[in-house]
């Protein structure tokens, strides 16, 4: 018997509800409209644009809070300084892997091979106007870069390394005032938490309008015509990115027990939303809640995921190896053995600054190439035409890279609650938008900040023993 087929009043239901549903449409809609017009490409770009910018004024504050409520309520500043570190070694140690996965890929299907490019007839400058003339920073810059050279300074620029170092204070702060001498600092943080959580449900019902923009605009601007010239570099970062993902698959399975496809499927509305604007802030602040509510804790996610957005640019570093192999072919130039290898170390340094620069892709690609002094710099232009097109295997495989760091970390340093993740990924708990903590009910609300130098009074009086009748009448008192 063929599949039933869904009731009218069940399909505009699911595209009521279901964020998937509408970005989908949206997508197909947008690709149509940017087929059939392309005049109208640059008509329909300040929707993508508007949505990006909504979502950008609300991630540094969400950050801000979820890292300090995450600090004040694991109570251990030692414990988020060992996530930072742990986080760090799987960001080099998963973003090293991408950039030698995409250097021996490059290598063995060698997609430049016969281009014979004259780079003499290339315009190099258009990649200045696709830079804005900016540079990448260097160790020294980007380190002082993180610092923030004022409160306000750090939110109005959006700086997502300068609000944690201010979060990451404020949480020290409150851990040595303690509870008594600063007792409605806490409360208020979460409450503010809670107000931007809301307000991203607000931004998130203009989703579908930003996919169709961004669609309309990108197949409009750039054709289709690009995928028949590129088509072999196209297919090769695209399946490049999913053997990544295969890895990191396994690495999931084998640190958490946990399945990336099941988390593929549970996020799979903020995915596509992210593909459809080219852009993984746009879901940023929902990543933050769903992995919250998979029994990742507070300190983890608020520290691993936004510090990934500038150090775990997974997607970027193999799109960079391939690149960078691609012109030297393109060009006819071949590269040596240990040419490839210092490719791979300053790629290594260049990826961790890209973050919040305009046309960094490019930048990393020339001083590549500059450190090699074999590679003519205007050859960096064979990839404007085919750069906006990678846009949704970089965005993709960062995002996943990213939340993957998140549960390894979390397991890493016993923050992952892995019972409830599993129950979550499979579906038998259901994600709740506007849920502030993970749990339910009395034990979602947090524990009061222990005062310093009365901790270890306040945890002999709590071994007291209390008669079994007062407990059972008397309610626990509602902490918060």
């Amino acid at each position: 018997m063929p599949p039933p087929v869904p009731s009218p009043r069940r399909v505009a239901r699911i595209l009521r509800t279901s964020l998937f549903a509408q970005v989908a449409c949206a997508l197909v809609l947008g690709i149509v409209v940017g087929r059939l017009w392309p005049d109208t490409a640059t008509t329909f770009q300040p929707l993508g644009d508007g949505f990006v910018r909504l979502i950008k004024t609300v991630i540094a504050p969400l950050v801000f809070c979820v890292v300090v409520v995450g600090i004040a309520k694991a109570g251990n500043l030692k414990a988020f300084g060992r996530i930072g570190l742990k986080a760090l070694i799987w960001f080099e140690v998963a973003s090293t892997a991408a950039l030698l996965l995409g250097l021996i890929a490059a290598n063995v299907v060698g997609p430049g091979s016969g281009m014979n490019v004259d780079p003499s007839k290339l315009d190099a400058s258009a990649i200045d106007s696709k830079t804005a003339g900016g540079s990448l920073p260097s160790t020294s810059e980007f380190i002082l870069d993180a610092l923030p050279q004022s409160a306000v300074g750090a939110f109005a620029e959006n700086s997502l390394l300068q609000v944690l170092v201010l979060a990451c204070l404020t949480g020290a702060a409150l851990l040595h005032l303690g509870s008594t001498r600063v007792p409605k600092i806490l409360p208020a943080i979460e409450q503010v938490q809670e107000v931007v959580f809301a307000i991203v449900g607000f931004i998130m019902k203009l989703a579908p309008l930003a996919v169709f923009g961004a669609m309309v605009h990108l197949v409009g601007e750039y054709g289709l015509g690009v995928i028949k010239t590129y088509g072999k570099l196209i297919i090769l970062c695209y399946v490049v990115a999913l053997l990544f993902l295969a890895l990191l698959a396994v690495a999931l399975k084998l640190v958490t027990g946990l399945s990336l496809w099941k988390f593929v499927r549970y996020t799979r509305g903020e995915m596509l939303l992210a593909l459809g604007t080219a852009s993984s802030e746009t879901v940023m602040p929902r990543m933050m809640q769903k992995l919250r509510q998979a029994g990742a804790r507070d300190d983890a996610v608020g520290l691993v995921l936004p510090t990934g957005y500038s150090f775990n640019l997974d997607g970027a570093s193999i799109y960079l190896s391939i690149g960078t192999v691609f012109i030297a072919q393109a060009v006819g130039v071949d590269l040596s053995l240990s040419q490839q290898i210092t490719v791979v170390l300053v790629l290594m340094l260049t990826s961790k600054g890209m973050a919040g620069v305009p046309g960094s892709a490019f930048l990393a690609l020339s001083a590549t190439a500059s450190s090699l002094g074999v590679i003519p710099a205007g050859a960096v232009a064979l990839l404007l035409g085919v750069d906006r097109i990678m846009d949704s295997m970089r965005v993709a495989t960062n995002l996943l890279g990213n939340c993957v760091a998140v549960f390894a970390v979390s397991r890493w340093e016993g923050a992952l609650d892995t019972e409830r993740a599993k129950k979550v990924l499979d579906g038998e708990i259901a994600f709740v938008e506007d849920e502030d903590r993970p749990e339910a009910g009395a034990e979602a609300k947090a524990p009061a900040l222990p005062e310093p130098a009365e901790a270890a009074a306040a945890a002999q009086v709590a071994r007291v023993d209390v008669p079994a009748q007062t407990a059972a009448k008397e309610p626990a008192p509602e902490v918060g």
